[in-house]
């Protein structure tokens, strides 16, 4: 278990335990980023309002930036780092890179993570399951077309899987 002075809250990360310091005020965003040096998740809008911090915590869509890292005492987080095994890319990623569906990349993570929880909640959901649950994740390049796409190319799959 990697050990990081003060104030004390445990954290599964990407399935490794961690002991870290957490001020009662400091986000779960800021935790990740400033103390693990997981920059994958992004900072942008510091509101929630954008979707780029979106992690998991115990497999639901979160944003970090409005999570207290306190909050998550215990919980089982997963960042974009997480979601790739044995330096093989998660299908979902694949799906991603095989659509085009990134361009600056600064949502991606978030949106990835979105649709890894959405796919594991319900593997075939229809175009219109897609765009509700993406729609709290703002992209500003791909219009969305290329996103719902690669979403949508993973769910055909396991309509056909049936």
């Amino acid at each position: 278990m990697k050990k990081i002075k003060g104030y004390s809250i445990t954290l599964t990360v990407n399935n490794e335990n961690y002991d870290l310091t957490a001020e009662p005020n400091r986000t779960l965003l800021e935790v990740l980023r400033d103390d693990l040096h997981l920059t994958g998740t992004k900072e942008s809008c510091g509101e929630g309002a954008c979707g780029s911090c979106t992690v998991l915590v115990d497999d639901q869509p979160v944003r970090s930036c409005l999570t207290l890292a306190v909050a998550v005492e215990g919980r089982h987080i997963t960042t974009i780092e997480g979601l790739s095994q044995g330096g093989a890319l998660h299908p979902v990623q694949d799906a991603f890179v095989a659509h085009h569906a990134i361009q600056c990349g600064f949502c991606s993570p978030g949106m990835i993570l979105t649709a890894y929880a959405l796919l594991k909640e319900n593997p075939s959901p229809t175009e219109e399951e897609i765009r509700r649950a993406i729609s709290g994740n703002v992209c500003r390049c791909t219009g969305y077309a290329k996103i719902v796409e690669a979403i949508k190319s993973l769910a055909d799959q396991g309509r056909q899987e049936r």
